[in-house]
């Protein structure tokens, strides 16, 4: 089922038609101006997912417990960015992976699995420019002053 995508004023003008578009789709995508986006579906649906997330997460880490190696050679195939890493990062990132997988789908949130996902993508990034890696690789004794605390903090 597509994913429907309406401003937001239309919730606010059109409640029961918006909220009526989630039998056509599994979704719908609440377009905003001045923030995030926010996305409706039904309570059940929403449940749904989450039991499959969970079932999906506690299933990888049971096979992951009996064929550790199994991850790490189907990885590439799922995440093709992983090529660039050195091996030993791969076998890391696997492990980081299925523990925080688990980890997310026993809190009911992928946030955390999400940020590991980002910051190895990152970390791929770097080593597939190789100007880029020579760069953040030279060791620097060069002290570049003192760090100003970022707004909001």
């Amino acid at each position: 089922m597509p994913l429907e995508s309406v401003p937001f004023s239309e919730l606010l003008r059109q409640p029961v038609e918006t909220t009526e578009r989630l039998s056509r789709a599994r979704a719908v995508r609440l377009r905003r101006r001045d923030a995030a986006d926010l996305v409706l579906m039904s309570a059940d649906r929403a449940a749904a997912e989450g039991e499959v997330v969970d079932l999906t997460a506690r299933l990888l880490a049971s096979v992951v417990r009996r064929e550790p190696a199994l991850v790490r050679e189907v990885l590439p195939t799922v995440l093709p960015w992983v090529r660039f890493l050195p091996p030993q990062d791969v076998e890391q990132m696997a492990d980081e992976f299925v523990a925080t997988a688990e980890a997310a789908a026993a809190l009911g949130s992928t946030a955390a699995l999400s940020q590991l996902l980002t910051e190895w993508r990152h970390s791929a990034e770097i080593h597939a420019d190789p100007d880029l890696h020579r760069i953040l690789a030279e060791p620097s004794s060069d002290d570049f002053g003192p760090v100003t605390r970022p707004a909001g903090e």
